[in-house]
């Protein structure tokens, strides 16, 4: 499931402010607090924002991580295509041909796969990127029963290799943060929202009464989710290599 970041921000930030302001509420109704009381609050407040700062962290370090490994698979993916390019030339003239002019079409559509913001767009990419795969595989099968040579077989072996790179990249894209870290995560900020609601010591109404925190850590979720989805979101991994392979076959 990809938590989209905008939605994200937006929902948490009033959500947030919200519980701030039913906490704020629940304590005009009851009666004074005392010492003792404000106290041991104010230890749990002290605990809880803490322990959501600690799984934010954790979870903002989940984020990075995944985006690090969707760049490194769009690396080994150029690397691969690129030596298979180079590899063709170990086929029969007819088969390098054949497998260089499907390797360029291939590599345009890795290029769309990481451009593509449209889900259904990317569907369809997927489709013919898996059409191409056939072919690409058909074209050295038919080189290697008809030459066995162990020349033909490194050829084989390197489209095997970019076939291998496809699918490393596509389940690197649907690798997120758990649904469950995220629900965790905002039951422990609404909790948080509340007891600084609670404990506040202003007895007037104001709209613009806690909104710092809120904005700060919805703020905080927003980063999370942008890096965490590979589309939808502002920091993207963006197919450098795949450009700079798909500039050199142009010129070939």
């Amino acid at each position: 499931m990809e938590i989209l970041p905008i939605p994200t921000l937006l929902f948490c930030l009033v959500t947030f402010w919200l519980s701030a302001q039913i906490g704020a509420y629940v304590r005009r109704k009851n009666r004074n607090l005392r010492d003792g009381e404000r106290e041991d609050l104010s230890v749990i407040l002290t605990a809880t924002l803490t322990l959501l700062g600690l799984i934010i962290g954790f979870s903002f370090s989940m984020a990075v991580t995944r985006y690090d490994q969707r760049k490194n698979y769009e690396e080994e993916e150029a690397n691969a295509i690129g030596t298979e390019f180079l590899r063709a030339d170990l086929l029969p003239a007819a088969d390098a041909v054949k497998v260089r002019g499907l390797l360029k079409k291939y590599l345009d559509q890795r290029v769309l796969f990481y451009l593509t913001r449209d889900v259904d767009r990317v569907e369809q990419i997927n489709k013919s990127t898996s059409e191409l795969q056939n072919d690409l595989w058909s074209a050295v099968q038919a080189a290697g029963k008809a030459h066995s040579t162990p020349v033909v077989a490194l050829a084989i072996s390197g489209m095997n290799d970019v076939l291998n790179s496809q699918g490393y990249a596509q389940a690197a894209s649907w690798n997120r943060i758990p649904v469950g870290a995220w629900c965790l995560m905002a039951a422990i900020a609404i909790g948080s929202h509340v007891l600084v609601g609670y404990l506040s010591q202003r007895t007037e109404r104001k709209l613009t009464q806690f909104a710092f925190l809120p904005l700060i850590v919805a703020m905080a979720f927003f980063l999370i989710a942008d890096i965490d989805s590979p589309r939808r979101g502002v920091i993207r991994v963006a197919p450098q290599n795949l450009l700079s392979l798909a500039g050199s076959f142009r010129s070939r």
